[in-house]
């Protein structure tokens, strides 16, 4: 975003930002460490002001860090997507998309990216998003890049890319573009998005253990409130992220903020899965996100329309309750067998927050 002022200086294997994260690299590969070039490179925006990370940003989750903003604003100023960015961290886990086992997997809240490296191509090119005019244009822009990694991008993606952007080259440009995303993708799978070093993980390998209200909420989480019904556990010897990697609508409502930053009618009504699809049947279906790193990353669903967890689980607890909440905004192809009125007291919606918040990473044990 425009307003994060968000500078990367990266030394070796040591990035700093100037808002006060720093992290080592792992050991890298030069197409990951390419990819971690591009992912926090703001050169690549047509500003000169934007990066992949200035929306999903570590320190956030790998979510944007404007918690206040339902959706986020572009490289160009006072343009606003119109949907909440997701946490790029754990996005590695989701199955790339397929109707196969019925409709799950892909990018994106509607799935339509069907894998990362197809998920890493749109923002540069996004009217309100990173904006840049062309394929071409990213390409001479990693060229340009203060943060000086072109012959690292020459190396990977191959010695002609920038004179074949120079030059229109449209075959060179595409092969350069599609390895520039695939990079990005190598990056994202990397154990810097995805370390699995919460509280939940160090309780599964017997490090820590869970308070009692902690304990509480995951037992309300697996029972009566039924959140596991789509932020499943997993099991066996597989790392959970909790989801079931599909579509749903549970019935959010419309969020006036939302159509007014993105300039939307007055109407404007989502149809997530059934608009890319075109299929009646999947109107108002959104994608279930993981749960790792969740008190780290609102707002929350696919508007930003809920501001805090304690609100999420109050939603799903009283969905159905008159009078609690306004209409959905969609109301086809509406569940309802896991939210609406699960007759939660105050005291358990609260122990099943303490609980999702031990999803965060970080932890250290005792």
């Amino acid at each position: 975003m425009k307003s994060k002022n968000l500078k990367i200086i990266l030394h070796g294997c040591l990035l700093t930002t100037a808002i006060g994260f720093t992290t080592s690299t792992f050991a890298l590969t030069n197409e990951e460490q390419l990819g971690r070039f591009l992912y926090f490179d703001e050169n690549l925006s047509i500003n000169q002001n934007q990066a992949c990370a200035s929306c999903h940003l570590p320190e956030a989750g790998f979510a944007d860090p404007d918690r206040h903003l339902p959706v986020s604003e572009g490289s160009i100023a006072g343009k606003f997507g119109s949907r909440n960015s997701p946490s790029a961290s754990y996005a590695a886990f989701f199955p790339e998309f397929t109707l196969k086992r019925g409709v799950e997997g892909g990018q994106f809240w509607d799935g339509r990216a069907v894998n990362l490296t197809e998920q890493a191509k749109g923002p540069f090119l996004n009217p309100v998003e990173m904006a840049m005019p062309s394929k071409a244009a990213v390409l001479l822009a990693v060229e340009s890049s203060p943060m000086g990694y072109s012959q690292l991008f020459l190396q990977v993606c191959g010695n002609n890319a920038f004179n074949d952007a120079r030059n229109n080259i449209q075959p060179g440009i595409e092969n350069a573009y599609n390895c520039l995303a695939d990079s990005i993708a190598i990056f994202e799978r990397t154990e810097e998005l995805s370390p699995f070093t919460s509280k939940f993980d160090a309780v599964e390998a017997g490090q820590a253990v869970f308070t009692a209200e902690e304990e509480e909420g995951l037992s309300l989480f697996t029972g009566r409130g039924k959140c596991a019904h789509c932020h499943s556990l997993g099991g066996g010897k597989e790392k959970t992220v909790f989801t079931d990697f599909k579509f749903h609508n549970i019935g959010v409502p419309s969020n006036p903020e939302l159509i007014s930053l993105a300039n939307l009618p007055a109407d404007f009504k989502d149809p997530g899965l059934g608009g890319f699809l075109n299929d009646p049947k999947e109107v108002g279906r959104f994608k279930t996100t993981h749960l790792r790193n969740i008190e780290l990353t609102p707002p929350y669903m696919h508007n930003g329309v809920i501001k805090t967890l304690k609100e999420v689980v109050h939603f799903y607890n009283t969905r159905d309750v008159p009078g609690e909440w306004p209409e959905p905004e969609i109301s086809d192809n509406l569940d309802s067998n896991f939210v609406g009125d699960l007759g939660l007291t105050d005291a358990e919606e609260n122990s099943i927050v303490e609980f999702m918040k031990t999803l965060n990473d970080g932890y250290i044990a005792p």
